[in-house]
């Protein structure tokens, strides 16, 4: 029976990768290196903030745990003011809390700049758990964290659904044991999504929130 509904973040609740561009792009030109497209920043989101910088960088570049700081310090202030929530979002999260269903955010984003955002775009108490890249658990594919959220929340993972736009979350919700669920609106294709095992897919937020009360 489904008790909780996992998010991914980045391209499955926000649409992030305007201002993600920006800030690594503002550290890549303070340092003279050259910038990433839009299509680069949306391929190399998705397995943490370390990745990013080092897919980010040109080969052989020497400085990443510098640009890494750089970066991470420069994200955690930003203003977010690039940043978009979906179509029908709000409504459809709400009326999965009014269903009684407890929501919680598992990112591979860095903790201080996850309950920063969460806080400026959604409504205090929407989620029961927000866990992002503290340095606690490794990142997603790895279940710890999201076993960790259903641990909090009080629930079995076998009751959990876990909704992202990712690979790594197709992934760690059959590492988790969790019902996947692929979100087509993200920065990943369907057949990239299918490729790391996806099964389930929907393509706006009304028709997640179909899917999803169709198995509560």
């Amino acid at each position: 029976m489904l008790k909780s509904v996992l998010f991914d973040l980045d391209g499955t609740l926000l649409d992030t990768v305007p201002d993600i561009q920006k800030c690594v792009n503002d550290m890549l030109v303070s340092r003279g290196y050259p910038t990433i497209d839009y299509a680069q920043t949306c391929a190399y989101v998705g397995d943490g903030a370390i990745k990013l910088i080092e897919r980010a960088l040109p080969a052989g570049a020497g400085d990443v745990e510098e640009c890494y700081r750089q970066f991470r310090t420069a994200f955690a202030t930003s203003s977010n003011a690039l940043t978009r929530l979906f179509p029908d979002e709000l409504e459809t999260l709400s009326a999965l809390k009014a269903r009684g269903l407890k929501l919680g955010i598992v990112t591979n984003k860095p903790q201080d700049a996850t309950e920063r955002i969460v806080a400026q775009f959604f409504p205090e108490g929407l989620f029961d758990f927000v866990g992002g890249d503290s340095g606690m658990f490794p990142c997603k594919p790895d279940p710890s964290l999201a076993r960790y959220a259903a641990l909090s929340m009080r629930v079995s993972p076998a009751d959990c659904a876990f909704v992202g736009d990712g690979e790594t979350d197709a992934r760690v919700a059959q590492n988790a044991g969790m019902q996947g669920v692929s979100v087509l609106w993200g920065y990943r294709t369907r057949e990239q999504l299918e490729a790391a095992g996806a099964k389930v897919f929907v393509k706006d937020f009304p028709e997640l929130q179909k899917f999803l009360e169709k198995i509560f």
